[in-house]
Protein backbone atom coordinates (compact mmCIF):
# COMPACT_ATOMS: atom_id res chain seq x y z
CA UNK A 1 0.00 0.00 0.00
CA UNK A 2 1.47 3.34 -1.09
CA UNK A 3 2.30 5.88 1.63
CA UNK A 4 0.67 9.29 1.53
CA UNK A 5 3.01 12.21 0.87
CA UNK A 6 2.97 14.93 3.48
CA UNK A 7 0.95 17.88 2.20
CA UNK A 8 3.77 20.39 2.80
CA UNK A 9 6.60 18.28 1.41
CA UNK A 10 8.59 20.24 -1.11
CA UNK A 11 6.88 23.50 -0.20
CA UNK A 12 8.38 26.33 1.79
CA UNK A 13 6.40 27.55 4.76
CA UNK A 14 5.79 31.29 4.55
CA UNK A 15 6.67 33.10 7.75
CA UNK A 16 5.03 36.48 8.14
CA UNK A 17 7.51 39.23 8.92
CA UNK A 18 7.01 41.06 12.20
CA UNK A 19 6.08 44.72 12.39
CA UNK A 20 9.54 45.48 13.81
CA UNK A 21 11.13 43.95 10.71
CA UNK A 22 9.00 45.87 8.21
CA UNK A 23 8.56 49.25 9.92
CA UNK A 24 10.59 52.26 8.79
CA UNK A 25 12.48 53.75 11.74
CA UNK A 26 12.48 57.23 10.22
CA UNK A 27 8.70 57.24 9.80
CA UNK A 28 8.32 56.10 13.40
CA UNK A 29 10.68 58.84 14.58
CA UNK A 30 8.85 61.58 12.72
CA UNK A 31 5.49 60.37 14.04
CA UNK A 32 6.61 60.14 17.66
CA UNK A 33 9.34 62.74 18.21
CA UNK A 34 8.89 65.61 15.81
CA UNK A 35 6.15 68.22 15.76
CA UNK A 36 7.22 70.56 13.00
CA UNK A 37 3.95 72.52 12.95
CA UNK A 38 4.41 73.55 16.58
CA UNK A 39 8.07 74.37 16.01
CA UNK A 40 7.24 76.46 12.95
CA UNK A 41 4.57 78.42 14.80
CA UNK A 42 6.95 79.18 17.64
CA UNK A 43 9.84 80.23 15.38
CA UNK A 44 7.67 82.35 13.11
CA UNK A 45 5.82 84.04 15.98
CA UNK A 46 8.88 84.79 18.10
CA UNK A 47 10.81 86.24 15.15
CA UNK A 48 7.94 88.59 14.28
CA UNK A 49 7.62 89.72 17.90
CA UNK A 50 11.34 90.34 18.38
CA UNK A 51 12.29 91.65 14.92
CA UNK A 52 9.03 93.18 13.64
CA UNK A 53 9.38 91.39 10.32
CA UNK A 54 8.96 87.92 8.83
CA UNK A 55 11.74 85.33 8.90
CA UNK A 56 12.22 84.05 5.36
CA UNK A 57 15.40 81.99 5.52
CA UNK A 58 16.04 79.05 7.85
CA UNK A 59 19.10 76.91 8.43
CA UNK A 60 18.43 73.58 10.14
CA UNK A 61 21.60 72.12 11.65
CA UNK A 62 21.59 68.36 12.30
CA UNK A 63 18.55 68.34 10.00
CA UNK A 64 18.18 64.54 9.73
CA UNK A 65 15.26 63.79 7.41
CA UNK A 66 14.78 67.54 6.76
CA UNK A 67 11.22 67.45 8.04
CA UNK A 68 11.48 70.99 9.45
CA UNK A 69 13.00 72.31 6.22
CA UNK A 70 9.99 71.00 4.34
CA UNK A 71 7.58 72.47 6.86
CA UNK A 72 9.31 75.83 6.50
CA UNK A 73 8.87 76.09 2.72
CA UNK A 74 5.29 74.77 2.83
CA UNK A 75 4.19 77.60 5.11
CA UNK A 76 5.12 80.60 2.96
CA UNK A 77 5.92 80.97 -0.73
CA UNK A 78 8.98 83.14 -0.09
CA UNK A 79 10.49 80.90 2.59
CA UNK A 80 13.79 79.14 1.86
CA UNK A 81 15.38 76.37 3.94
CA UNK A 82 18.89 74.99 4.17
CA UNK A 83 19.52 71.67 5.91
CA UNK A 84 22.90 70.40 7.12
CA UNK A 85 23.68 66.89 8.33
CA UNK A 86 26.68 64.54 8.33
CA UNK A 87 24.68 61.38 7.71
CA UNK A 88 24.40 60.57 4.00
CA UNK A 89 21.81 57.81 4.54
CA UNK A 90 19.39 59.93 6.52
CA UNK A 91 19.70 62.85 4.09
CA UNK A 92 18.96 60.54 1.15
CA UNK A 93 15.89 59.22 3.00
CA UNK A 94 14.73 62.75 3.70
CA UNK A 95 15.11 63.82 0.10
CA UNK A 96 13.20 60.81 -1.22
CA UNK A 97 10.44 60.76 1.38
CA UNK A 98 10.06 64.43 2.31
CA UNK A 99 11.65 66.87 -0.14
CA UNK A 100 10.64 65.00 -3.30
CA UNK A 101 7.01 64.93 -2.11
CA UNK A 102 6.82 68.71 -1.99
CA UNK A 103 5.38 70.68 -4.87
CA UNK A 104 8.05 71.42 -7.55
CA UNK A 105 8.22 75.11 -6.61
CA UNK A 106 8.68 74.20 -2.94
CA UNK A 107 11.43 71.68 -3.73
CA UNK A 108 13.43 74.45 -5.36
CA UNK A 109 13.45 76.33 -2.06
CA UNK A 110 15.06 73.51 -0.06
CA UNK A 111 18.81 72.91 -0.17
CA UNK A 112 20.34 69.94 1.67
CA UNK A 113 24.05 69.71 2.37
CA UNK A 114 25.96 66.71 3.64
CA UNK A 115 28.60 68.25 5.85
CA UNK A 116 29.93 69.20 9.26
CA UNK A 117 28.03 72.03 10.96
CA UNK A 118 31.41 73.25 12.21
CA UNK A 119 32.75 73.68 8.70
CA UNK A 120 29.98 74.21 6.17
CA UNK A 121 29.75 77.70 4.67
CA UNK A 122 26.45 79.28 3.61
CA UNK A 123 24.96 82.71 3.15
CA UNK A 124 23.63 84.23 6.41
CA UNK A 125 20.05 83.35 7.32
CA UNK A 126 17.33 84.86 9.48
CA UNK A 127 17.07 81.84 11.78
CA UNK A 128 19.36 78.92 12.58
CA UNK A 129 17.92 76.05 14.60
CA UNK A 130 19.39 73.02 16.38
CA UNK A 131 16.47 70.85 17.49
CA UNK A 132 16.01 67.46 19.14
CA UNK A 133 18.92 68.24 21.50
CA UNK A 134 21.39 67.34 18.74
CA UNK A 135 24.03 69.90 19.79
CA UNK A 136 24.69 67.76 22.88
CA UNK A 137 27.05 65.65 20.77
CA UNK A 138 29.59 68.36 21.67
CA UNK A 139 30.77 67.24 25.09
CA UNK A 140 33.23 69.97 26.10
CA UNK A 141 32.80 73.67 26.69
CA UNK A 142 35.42 74.38 24.02
CA UNK A 143 33.58 72.43 21.33
CA UNK A 144 30.10 73.64 22.22
CA UNK A 145 31.26 77.27 22.39
CA UNK A 146 32.86 76.82 18.97
CA UNK A 147 29.61 75.49 17.55
CA UNK A 148 27.65 78.36 19.08
CA UNK A 149 30.11 80.80 17.48
CA UNK A 150 29.49 79.10 14.13
CA UNK A 151 25.75 79.47 14.70
CA UNK A 152 26.27 83.16 15.53
CA UNK A 153 28.23 83.66 12.31
CA UNK A 154 25.51 81.91 10.27
CA UNK A 155 22.99 84.67 11.00
CA UNK A 156 22.12 88.02 9.48
CA UNK A 157 22.62 91.03 11.75
CA UNK A 158 19.24 90.66 13.49
CA UNK A 159 19.07 86.88 13.27
CA UNK A 160 17.99 84.38 15.92
CA UNK A 161 19.51 81.07 16.98
CA UNK A 162 16.92 78.72 18.48
CA UNK A 163 17.53 75.39 20.19
CA UNK A 164 15.52 73.07 22.39
CA UNK A 165 16.65 71.76 25.75
CA UNK A 166 15.41 69.21 28.26
CA UNK A 167 16.05 68.70 31.94
CA UNK A 168 14.50 67.97 35.32
CA UNK A 169 15.65 65.59 38.03
CA UNK A 170 14.59 62.52 36.02
CA UNK A 171 16.95 63.57 33.22
CA UNK A 172 19.82 62.32 35.39
CA UNK A 173 18.27 58.92 36.02
CA UNK A 174 18.63 55.66 34.13
CA UNK A 175 15.07 54.89 33.11
CA UNK A 176 12.67 53.96 30.30
CA UNK A 177 9.53 55.90 29.38
CA UNK A 178 6.82 54.55 27.09
CA UNK A 179 4.41 56.62 24.99
CA UNK A 180 1.54 54.97 23.16
CA UNK A 181 0.88 55.94 19.54
CA UNK A 182 -1.41 54.53 16.90
CA UNK A 183 -0.04 51.09 15.96
CA UNK A 184 3.20 51.34 17.97
CA UNK A 185 4.79 52.33 21.28
CA UNK A 186 7.65 54.81 21.51
CA UNK A 187 10.23 53.95 24.19
CA UNK A 188 12.73 56.54 25.42
CA UNK A 189 15.61 54.77 27.16
CA UNK A 190 18.09 56.73 29.26
CA UNK A 191 20.45 53.79 29.42
CA UNK A 192 23.49 55.25 31.15
CA UNK A 193 24.44 58.49 32.90
CA UNK A 194 27.84 59.40 34.31
CA UNK A 195 27.62 62.17 36.95
CA UNK A 196 31.37 62.79 36.77
CA UNK A 197 31.38 64.23 33.25
CA UNK A 198 27.69 64.45 32.32
CA UNK A 199 27.87 61.75 29.63
CA UNK A 200 24.43 60.40 28.76
CA UNK A 201 23.67 57.41 26.52
CA UNK A 202 20.10 57.25 25.23
CA UNK A 203 18.26 54.87 22.91
CA UNK A 204 14.91 54.97 21.16
CA UNK A 205 13.12 51.63 20.83
CA UNK A 206 9.76 50.85 19.27
CA UNK A 207 7.38 48.03 20.16
CA UNK A 208 4.34 46.80 18.25
CA UNK A 209 1.01 45.05 18.90
CA UNK A 210 2.37 41.79 17.43
CA UNK A 211 4.83 41.70 20.39
CA UNK A 212 7.83 42.47 18.18
CA UNK A 213 10.27 45.19 19.16
CA UNK A 214 12.74 47.35 17.24
CA UNK A 215 15.70 47.65 19.58
CA UNK A 216 17.97 50.71 19.52
CA UNK A 217 16.41 52.20 16.42
CA UNK A 218 18.39 55.31 17.36
CA UNK A 219 21.25 55.81 19.81
CA UNK A 220 22.62 59.09 21.16
CA UNK A 221 25.90 59.72 22.96
CA UNK A 222 25.48 63.13 24.56
CA UNK A 223 26.59 65.34 27.37
CA UNK A 224 23.60 66.50 29.41
CA UNK A 225 24.11 70.25 29.51
CA UNK A 226 22.35 72.42 32.08
CA UNK A 227 20.49 75.67 31.40
CA UNK A 228 23.07 77.88 33.15
CA UNK A 229 25.90 76.29 31.16
CA UNK A 230 24.09 76.74 27.84
CA UNK A 231 23.21 80.36 28.54
CA UNK A 232 26.77 81.18 29.63
CA UNK A 233 28.27 79.58 26.52
CA UNK A 234 25.85 81.39 24.21
CA UNK A 235 26.87 84.72 25.74
CA UNK A 236 30.56 83.77 25.42
CA UNK A 237 29.89 82.96 21.75
CA UNK A 238 28.71 86.52 21.14
CA UNK A 239 24.94 86.46 21.46
CA UNK A 240 23.52 89.64 22.94
CA UNK A 241 20.44 88.29 24.72
CA UNK A 242 19.30 84.83 25.81
CA UNK A 243 15.66 84.05 26.67
CA UNK A 244 14.11 80.78 27.82
CA UNK A 245 10.58 79.94 26.65
CA UNK A 246 8.43 77.30 28.35
CA UNK A 247 4.95 75.96 27.74
CA UNK A 248 2.36 75.87 30.49
CA UNK A 249 0.67 72.57 31.40
CA UNK A 250 -2.54 71.76 33.23
CA UNK A 251 -2.94 69.31 36.13
CA UNK A 252 -3.18 66.41 33.67
CA UNK A 253 0.18 67.32 32.07
CA UNK A 254 -1.54 68.56 28.92
CA UNK A 255 -0.07 71.66 27.20
CA UNK A 256 -2.01 74.88 27.66
CA UNK A 257 -1.45 77.84 25.35
CA UNK A 258 1.82 78.86 23.71
CA UNK A 259 5.40 79.23 24.93
CA UNK A 260 6.09 82.09 27.33
CA UNK A 261 9.38 83.69 28.43
CA UNK A 262 10.40 82.64 31.94
CA UNK A 263 13.12 83.45 34.45
CA UNK A 264 11.94 80.97 37.09
CA UNK A 265 10.89 77.34 36.66
CA UNK A 266 9.56 74.68 39.00
CA UNK A 267 11.96 71.86 39.88
CA UNK A 268 9.88 69.32 37.98
CA UNK A 269 10.78 65.74 37.14
CA UNK A 270 11.06 66.61 33.46
CA UNK A 271 10.62 69.58 31.17
CA UNK A 272 11.36 70.72 27.61
CA UNK A 273 11.94 74.33 26.61
CA UNK A 274 13.21 76.56 23.79
CA UNK A 275 16.24 78.82 24.10
CA UNK A 276 16.20 81.90 21.88
CA UNK A 277 19.58 83.57 21.38
CA UNK A 278 19.58 86.99 19.72
CA UNK A 279 22.55 88.10 17.66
Amino acid sequence: MAKRKPKNKGKKLLVKASRAETADRHVLYENSVQNTETEYEFIDDIFRKLRKRKALTLREDFCGTASMCCEWVRQRRKNKAFGVDLNEEVLAWGKLNNVDKLKPAQQQRVELTQGDVMRVKMDPVDVTIAMNFSYQIFKTRVLLRKYFKRAHASLVDDGLFILDVFGGYEAYQELEEETEHDHFTYIWDQAKYNPVNGDLTCHIHFSFPDQSRMEEAFTYEWRLWTLPELQELLVEAGFSKITLYCQEFDDDAEPVGGFLPVTVMDADAGWIAFIVAEK
